[in-house]
């Protein structure tokens, strides 16, 4: 069985043009910033686009089918909410700095769970920028009066970014997409994000939008790393592992000839997001789907081995 689903399109402020024409979508929306491919997010789920399930909320099919669908384990720790959520995101302009917090310091502060994410960049503005990580050492303190006079920007590690660059981000990592970025993110299924600056800019209603200067500090790990980019050797033809955590592993291909990937000893769904290319997933029955450029396919913890065929980059994520 292979799943497809309608999106999500979010309009945004700060949202581009990339989102619309990479999809393929007949859509006049404008100012696109998030396309939410898979998502189990209350009030905000993704449904079966067609087949057997069409029209079936994402938290109501796994209710339906359980562990069939994700996978023993995860069943027992997720319950009825799907554990990831899928999206392109495309940034015209900056988005705010901000963190995630931690499962337990979400929990402390009122939240279900936190948030850790990765990015991995597509066909990106050739000025794309992008804050990840802090470049040097500050407190508590320190970062607060940061805040307050506007100097932030000065402690964060910041990246000129290109195609197939990839950031981990665990909670509690600071972090802002900057203009011309198009990306792909995978994430916790949350909507726990604390705003910590916003560039001084004012909404539609001349309003500034809410900070959450004190959560924030909670939430922030203050380690200093020297490197916070995913380094890693693109291959043909063969997965490369990109991040493995907790709360989802992630693999990159690119194939331009036939591949059977074997789940076998996986006891988890399976979620393959197109990037680049077409090509066709063929499951242990038969059936087949296209995978193209801006198409996500979900396989559901049953299916042990898929055939790819064709010229096509794709994500392949699990928990």
């Amino acid at each position: 069985m292979l799943l497809k689903f309608k999106p999500l399109l979010v309009q945004t402020l700060w949202g581009g043009e990339k989102i619309i024409p990479f999809k393929r979508l007949d859509s006049d929306l404008t100012n696109v910033g998030e396309s939410w491919e898979i998502s189990g997010v209350k009030n905000n789920e993704t449904v079966v686009a067609d087949g057997e399930y069409e029209g079936m909320a994402l938290n109501a099919l796994v209710e339906k089918l359980g562990a069939k669908l994700v996978g023993v384990d995860n069943y027992k720790r997720f319950g009825n909410e799907f554990p990831l959520l899928i999206k392109f995101i495309d940034a015209r302009q900056d988005l705010s700095i901000q963190v995630h917090p931690t499962d337990e310091i979400a929990v402390r502060q009122g939240r279900q769970r936190g948030k850790t994410e990765m990015w991995y960049l597509m066909d990106s503005d050739k000025d794309a920028k992008l804050y990840s990580g802090l470049k040097k050492q500050i407190t508590p303190e320190e970062y607060t009066a940061m805040v307050e006079n506007d100097t932030i920007c000065d402690a964060l590690a910041q990246y000129e970014v290109k195609e197939d660059d990839v950031f981990f981000l665990p909670a509690g990592r600071i972090h802002a997409i900057g203009t011309g970025c198009f990306l792909a993110e995978i994430q916790q299924t949350s909507d726990v994000t604390w705003r910590i600056y916003d560039f001084k800019r004012k909404d539609k209603n001349g309003n500034y939008r809410e900070l959450h200067t004190k959560q924030a500090s909670e939430a922030i790990d203050y380690t200093v790393e020297s490197d916070y980019r995913t380094n890693y050797t693109s291959k043909k033809n063969q997965g490369v592992n990109l991040v493995s955590c907790p709360y989802f592993n992630t693999a990159v291909y690119d194939l331009n000839e036939p591949m059977t990937i074997d789940y076998e000893d996986l006891d988890s769904f399976v979620i393959l997001i197109g990037l680049k290319g077409e090509g066709t997933v063929t499951d242990s029955e038969g059936n087949t789907t296209p995978l193209k450029a801006g198409e996500t396919l979900l396989l559901p913890a049953t299916e042990k081995t898929v055939k790819v065929e064709g010229t096509v980059k794709f994500l392949e994520t699990y928990v």
